[in-house]
């Protein structure tokens, strides 16, 4: 192998100091231009590729990146049109800030809190996860700045997110006057991913978001008269739109549902395949999804929750305001 060349072999190649060098390239500006031409030909007949990075991040103590771990395989980041919003929100911070982005995936596997000790970034973006997550333990060891995205809430550690109970309550109030049969579509209960139908379950489950959510609709359906253990909630396996039709088409073998009651944009969107148009959806985001099928849906922005996430995880600030959000009726 070639031995690495370095910084202070350029300098005497170029007859300058190693200041220079270094300037060269992290402070071009304070180099003159003469000066900086013969530096940069001397590294080029030497074959000298730059600063090690790495080496550069120890020297200075920042990597100028910032590391979103998602408790998802990395496709998630992909498919999920308001996981992808939420990331928009972080990269428009990292543009502005002229960070890199990481991508740290998290899926209750053993090596999750190792690869979050090792990722090289300055701050953590977390998407929503359950309360018992090692890695939440992880990022809160390590000292540097983070925030997550919907909760749950960790000591060192800041939430962005919008008041969902309140919404879901309100969301189902909307629609729950009149109907004889509603059912709740909810996302997974845990990480074991199970899928199927129950009828009133608990809404102590370990993912925040669908805890606050199915409180939500609980408050809703008992203020409506109702016995929330008569209700039955599908729960689909994974946040997707044919899951979300495949939970319905075989609750709607048990229930005739007259209202439904989605924790997503896409979940309404499945349930609409699996019944037609002779029921009332609400969903959750109101996206352009939503505005395309005329469903009344909560609205809130994850793009600004991603940029309000990554200037916590930045340091740029060190308090976030509740998220905002609103029904809109269709």
């Amino acid at each position: 192998m070639r031995t690495r060349v370095t910084m202070r072999q350029v300098a005497a190649e170029a007859g300058v100091g190693l200041m220079t060098v270094s300037y060269t390239y992290t402070r071009p500006q304070r180099v003159a231009e003469a000066t900086r031409a013969r530096v940069l030909e001397a590294a080029e007949r030497l074959g000298y590729a730059g600063p090690d990075p790495v080496a550069r991040s120890l020297r200075s103590g920042s990597t100028g990146n910032l590391g979103v771990v998602l408790g998802e395989h990395l496709t998630y980041a992909f498919e999920d049109p308001q996981a992808a919003r939420f990331l928009a929100g972080v990269s428009r911070v990292c543009v502005e800030g002229r960070l890199g982005l990481v991508l740290i995936p998290s899926t209750g596997e053993d090596g999750d809190v190792d690869r979050v000790r090792e990722a090289t970034v300055d701050g953590f973006v977390l998407w929503t996860t359950v309360d018992d997550d090692p890695v939440l333990a992880a990022v809160a060891a390590t000292g540097r700045p983070a925030a997550v995205q919907g909760g749950p809430a960790v000591p060192g550690i800041p939430v962005v997110t919008a008041d969902d109970r309140a919404a879901a309550r309100a969301v189902a109030l909307s629609v729950l006057d009149g109907a004889r049969s509603p059912l709740v579509l909810s996302h997974p209960l845990d990480r074991d991913r199970w899928g199927g139908l129950l009828h009133g379950p608990s809404t102590d489950v370990p993912f925040p978001v669908t805890r606050a959510r199915l409180a939500g609709y609980r408050d809703a359906v008992e203020e409506s008269g109702r016995d929330w253990s008569r209700v039955p909630v599908a729960v689909v396996p994974r946040h997707t739109l044919a899951h979300g039709r495949d939970a319905v088409a075989a609750a709607a073998e048990r229930v005739r549902p007259d209202v439904v009651l989605c924790m997503s944009d896409q979940l309404a969107a499945g349930a609409l395949d699996a019944l037609g148009g002779d029921v009332r959806v609400t969903g959750w985001d109101d996206s352009d999804l939503a505005a395309a099928l005329g469903i009344t849906s909560v609205r809130q922005s994850l793009f600004d929750q991603g940029v309000a996430c990554a200037r916590l995880a930045a340091g740029l600030t060190t308090t976030a305001e509740p998220a905002a959000w609103e029904v809109v009726e269709r």
